[in-house]
């Protein structure tokens, strides 16, 4: 069974080239549009990786994090973070939620799946 790859994404251009890209190296992908989708996602779909945008409409990304923190430990999927807002507060908070990566828009598609593959990479 291929790792799962949830991406959320409101930018419906770049979810799909980055669905394309990895479903391409052979993840299963899940795109939700929106952080609402998303936590709803988590549980149904069980992914290994999340990919995360900050920004998002109705529920952003630090409230799909939050809500992921309710989840047993040993289900919470690995967690790369993508913004266009990259400020080094992101960063910190990012790092203070335990995120794996953190990637600054706009990013090459080599990037984001060099680091989905080192999410699934054990430590």
């Amino acid at each position: 069974m291929p790792p799962r790859v949830l991406i959320v994404e409101d930018e419906a251009d770049l979810a799909w080239v980055e669905q394309f890209n990895l479903e391409t190296e052979g993840y299963e992908v899940l795109v939700a549009p929106e952080g609402r989708s998303a936590i709803e996602a988590l549980s149904s779909f069980d992914p290994d990786v999340l990919v995360l945008d900050v920004m998002l409409p109705y529920v952003d990304g630090w409230q799909v994090l939050a809500r992921m923190r309710e989840m047993p430990s040993a289900r919470r999927p690995k967690v790369i973070m993508v913004s266009a807002a990259a400020g080094a507060s992101d960063q910190a908070k990012a790092e203070e939620y335990g995120v794996g990566s953190f990637l600054a828009k706009p990013f090459d598609m080599e990037d984001l799946v060099r680091a989905v593959g080192e999410a699934l990479t054990p430590a």
